[in-house]
């Protein structure tokens, strides 16, 4: 086997939960092979670098063997060398920690008031200009 379709081979090495996950994400952009937006049918062989974002995470991952089956994770992880810088990953934990601690609502408050509607999305608005 040299050559297999990008969502299946991305639903076997784990990175996706179901093979329906990764067509949507291959279909919404979020799957490229240098710069290029990649269709669920599309081919992929050893050797080639794919970017993937995943849960706000942008995954740069080069293919070392191509499977077809759903392994375990440490078999699947054999299948891959993940070139994403250690500190990228951390960027989720990071944003829901520091830059949002406010954000959980204790159960049983219910639904947020018009004001508290407005409060939250100041301070969503006032995250986004610290992201960029």
């Amino acid at each position: 086997m040299d050559k297999l379709r990008v969502d299946k081979w991305l639903w076997a090495i784990r990175f996706y939960k179901t093979r329906t996950a990764a067509t949507k994400a291959c279909e919404a952009g979020r799957v490229k092979k240098d710069a290029d937006k990649l269709k669920a049918s599309s081919k992929i062989s050893v050797g080639e670098t794919l970017i993937c974002r995943i849960n706000q995470i942008q995954r740069t991952i080069v293919v070392k063997k191509l499977i077809e089956k759903r392994v375990g994770a440490p078999i699947a992880q054999e299948c891959y060398d993940d070139l994403t810088p250690p500190e990228d990953l951390l960027i989720p934990k990071l944003k829901s920690s520091f830059l949002l601690p406010n954000a959980h609502r204790e159960k049983g408050l219910g639904r947020p008031t018009k004001k508290d509607r407005r409060d939250i999305d100041k301070f969503d608005d006032l995250n986004e200009e610290l992201e960029d």
